[in-house]
């Protein structure tokens, strides 16, 4: 889902206002927003944001971390040890491996890098992923720069939707408005997969 509201960040993360939001428990959503929806790398990494009174439930962490900048293990208890089988494994085979309850943010030495959301500096944001907790029970989204590999992150509404009709992203939220894929006008769709070479 691509999630645009209020001003645009200025710094190194996407913190919920330009981002890209994605469900962690999955464990194929890392390779499908990397081939279909980034078009990049299928093994790169994403980071979480997670509710900031639960970080504690999913990290080995209990401290702020608003900026995405701080790294943590995630708990033992969400942990899926390598079998020994697994850990025969080599290159991308070893890193496909699910590691965690939520897959998709778990890095290959069970690290993530960690976005806390407050109610009171991203109320909006915060409570789009309450809602998510009340539905799943996972407190924690997938959060990733609203963009492709070779564009900056998108700035304005059009930039917004330009990209959503250029990739595989099947929901678009502008403020309080949501634009569903199926219901959009299909000669508006661009070619974004073949607009960029591979790094």
């Amino acid at each position: 889902m691509g999630w645009f509201q209020g001003r645009m960040e200025f710094g190194p993360r996407a913190l919920g206002g330009r981002s890209i939001l994605a469900d962690p428990r999955s464990e194929r959503m890392q390779k499908e927003l990397n081939l279909r929806i980034k078009y990049r790398e299928s093994f790169r990494p994403f980071a979480p944001s997670v509710l900031r009174e639960d970080v504690n439930d999913w990290f080995e962490l209990d401290s702020d971390s608003p900026y995405m900048l701080l790294v943590s293990e995630v708990k033992k208890e969400k942990q899926i040890k390598m079998s020994e089988k697994d850990k025969k494994l080599f290159g991308i085979e070893k890193l496909n491996i699910k590691r965690s309850s939520i897959p998709a943010i778990t890095h290959v030495d069970y690290s993530a890098r960690i976005q806390t959301v407050h109610k009171d500096t991203n109320p909006k944001y915060y409570e789009l992923i309450r809602e998510f907790k009340k539905n799943t029970n996972c407190s924690v989204l997938v959060n990733t720069s609203f963009n492709v590999r070779g564009e900056p992150i998108v700035c304005s509404i059009e930039d917004a939707f330009n990209c959503f009709m250029g990739t595989n992203l099947d929901i678009l939220v502008i403020e309080d408005f949501i634009l569903f894929k199926d219901d959009q006008d299909k000669s508006l769709i661009k070619d974004y997969k073949n607009k960029f070479k591979l790094d």
